[in-house]
């Protein structure tokens, strides 16, 4: 018998990371009794009176919103960060550690209709989206004691939003999120033994092989990483190597925008409902140093599994051992590859 990646259970290495994920393929074929739920009808209008994100409404500290008519941005009314954190620290025994963390977190309306998705959005939209993340970016890596700067949407009441009015988060913090100190480590390796970057490097290898890609413009490459572990996860990466998203000149905006497109068309195709995820940009820190080893990207985590009605758990060994997947990754970019990029809502 051969060893093969879609029909043997074998485990794939995240260099980014440096975890290892359980691919279990064989289990595709195993009948499905787990818990079947009824997504909730899609009916919203394009101005809710009640939404404290749309246009002239009060939100819950009081405050109005203007009447904006593109982005619109405000400091979060209940951040997870303050500025005014006092400096400080907890330690009585050296495996009881707390340090105080300062930062601000603020909102992103993408638009100020209360009915649209950033994949219902035209490109031409988004476009605006990315360069009000751009100054943002800028504004608030300009801050004292700001060393980590995160855009990221949590898109549908799966993931915890609040609130269906198309929005996303951006949390600047004054130490590096978890995950960016793990990415952080293994690209700053990569390119001190490569002189190049690893997700430059790793992209070369995608673009030749084109198993796992969804999506490829002149900038921008969408595709299912080798090492997923959310059955639809995808990455979003730059072909050129640049750091941030400052660093994009306009074709590569549009190009983002396109992507940012294209991705969440396909995604909302895929079970013909407005699909769930997290997602978010990983860039380089604000604070002092050398950062020449970061490679500007997004990752994108949705829960669904094979239907609208069943999304796929971390439980048991994946919580206790290793996380695990059963569908591959090269086959769930066929699915996501092969979908229409017409939004089902407006195909004729």
């Amino acid at each position: 018998m051969t060893f093969s990646l879609s029909d043997h259970p074998h485990r794939r290495f995240n260099p980014l990371t440096r975890e290892w994920v359980l691919v279990s393929p064989h289990r595709t074929k195993r009948p499905w009794q787990g818990q079947i739920e009824t997504p909730p009808a899609e009916t919203r209008p394009e101005y809710d009176p009640e939404c404290y994100l749309c246009p002239n409404n009060v939100r819950a500290n009081g405050e109005r919103n203007p009447n904006y008519t593109s982005t619109y941005v405000f400091t979060n009314d209940f951040p997870a960060l303050l500025p005014d954190t006092p400096e400080g620290g907890y330690a009585p025994h050296p495996l009881l550690r707390a340090e105080s963390e300062r930062g601000t977190a603020r909102v992103v309306c993408f638009s100020p209709r209360h009915d649209l998705t950033l994949a219902e959005m035209q490109p031409a939209a988004i476009r605006l989206v990315v360069d009000e993340w751009c100054r943002q970016y800028e504004e608030l890596a300009a801050m004292p004691h700001i060393g980590y700067v995160l855009v990221f949407e949590n898109r549908g009441a799966m993931m915890g939003a609040s609130n269906p009015h198309p929005h996303g988060q951006i949390w600047a913090s004054e130490h590096l999120p978890q995950q960016i100190l793990l990415e952080d480590a293994s690209q700053r390796e990569y390119w001190q033994i490569h002189g190049r970057s690893l997700l430059a490097d790793y992209l070369e290898v995608e673009l030749e092989r084109g198993e796992r890609l969804i999506h490829v413009n002149e900038h921008f490459v969408v595709l299912v990483p080798f090492w997923a572990v959310w059955p639809f996860e995808t990455m979003l990466i730059s072909r050129r190597h640049v750091s941030a998203m400052t660093e994009l000149d306009d074709s590569e905006r549009d190009s983002l925008a396109d992507a940012l497109h294209a991705l969440t068309v396909r995604y909302d195709n895929l079970f013909r409902i407005s699909f769930p995820y997290s997602a978010g940009f990983h860039v380089r820190p604000t604070m002092a140093g050398d950062w020449t080893h970061w490679h500007f990207h997004a990752h994108f985590y949705p829960p669904l599994l094979r239907s609208a009605t069943v999304r796929k758990f971390l439980v048991g060994y994946e919580m206790l051992g290793t996380p695990q997947r059963d569908i591959t990754p090269e086959q769930a970019a066929e699915r996501l590859r092969s979908l229409p990029s017409v939004h089902y809502k407006h195909a004729t």
